[in-house]
């Protein structure tokens, strides 16, 4: 296979991918076109054709193609330099297609979706309410989802738990809401001394990484949220944002806001052009620091229990989430 013909092949097993429903070849062109790329209707029948006898896509027929779970698997296997600076592009691609409103509490969220062990969910309840509790968690809000119930694309697998954590790029949907537009610069492991945010001891660009930077930091061990949590001296998952230095104003008003839902994850605010924790900010813009999504199940890694995440995995209805002190009762439903 040449490679501009495995180029292609991916590209339309990305679209799939971002898909909330089957597409048809009509759809499927409309979508690469809107990305500038040259198809044709027959040329797209043609890659539907060869990815069904592949096994990487599935017929339904006139409502069009779904990405099977071998064609995820191969999305992963692509090489890295194809997936580089694809972060970025879906961080845009969510914020946009997020439509959640912080008035009527009702619309979609960008979560992140981890899989435990249904039968450990009692055990590490109480480390991840504990996240929750000393607010290093992106808000109060999170969800589950039963063995087999289909989440972002994925089926839950046997035996296991889908946890959803709100992701902390829904504080970008909601600001983009309200006529602010937010740059996704990095993610980074913010180091705390007696609760107080210090120093980044890492960061990773976000258009610089096929994975999502916490992901990283979760599993190489880097995390010390059993210290922030004990004695306010630990490392944090965080985000770091930038938005235009007229809005600081309008965003500090929503932060209260965004708290009354349990969306909250505003850590810092700065002030127009200046660095933020020694962090540079462009002229004309103010530096943000952000709660990252993942932190409450990063706890788990760090006491040996391994899970299995993907961060911006997709969004959910607001509905679909609830109080995290409401966790326990609603595990006893899913035993």
């Amino acid at each position: 296979m040449s490679e501009k013909t495995k180029r292609k092949e991916l590209l339309i097993l990305r679209i799939l991918q971002n898909a909330e429903a089957p597409l048809s070849s009509s759809k499927l062109l409309e979508n690469l076109r809107a990305m500038g790329q040259d198809f044709s209707e027959r040329t797209v029948r043609y890659y539907f054709q060869v990815l069904d006898e592949k096994g990487l896509t599935e017929n339904h027929g006139k409502k069009g193609r779904v990405i099977t779970e071998l064609g995820l698997t191969e999305l992963g296997r692509a090489k890295v330099f194809d997936k580089v600076g694809f972060l970025a592009a879906k961080i845009d691609q969510l914020t946009y297609r997020m439509s959640f409103d912080l008035y009527k509490r009702s619309g979609s969220v960008i979560t992140n979706i981890s899989f435990i062990e249904t039968n450990m969910l009692s055990r590490v309840a109480p480390m991840i309410c504990q996240v929750y509790e000393a607010g290093y968690s992106m808000g109060t809000m999170m969800a589950l989802f039963k063995s087999g119930e289909k989440v972002s694309g994925t089926r839950v697998p046997p035996g296991m738990t889908g946890f959803g954590t709100v992701c902390s790029l829904t504080l970008n949907g909601i600001l983009l809401a309200h006529g602010i537009p937010t740059h996704s610069s990095f993610g980074g492991l913010l180091e705390l001394q007696q609760h107080k945010p210090t120093r980044f001891v890492e960061i990773i660009k976000y258009d610089g990484t096929s994975i999502d930077p916490l992901e990283v930091f979760i599993r190489s061990g880097m995390t010390d949220y059993a210290g922030a949590i004990k004695n306010g001296n630990g490392r944090i998952g965080v985000g770091f944002r930038e938005v235009p230095a007229d809005s600081r104003e309008s965003v500090i008003a929503l932060i209260e806001k965004v708290k009354e839902v349990g969306l909250g994850g505003f850590l810092l605010v700065g002030w127009p052009g200046q660095p933020l924790l020694e962090i540079p900010v462009t002229e004309g813009r103010v530096g943000i620091v952000v709660i990252g999504g993942l932190n409450p199940v990063a706890i788990l890694e760090e006491t040996g229990i391994k899970i299995k995440s993907r961060a911006m995995a997709d969004t959910i209805e607001y509905e679909k989430l609830f109080h995290y002190k409401e966790m326990s009762e609603r595990i006893k439903t899913m035993l």
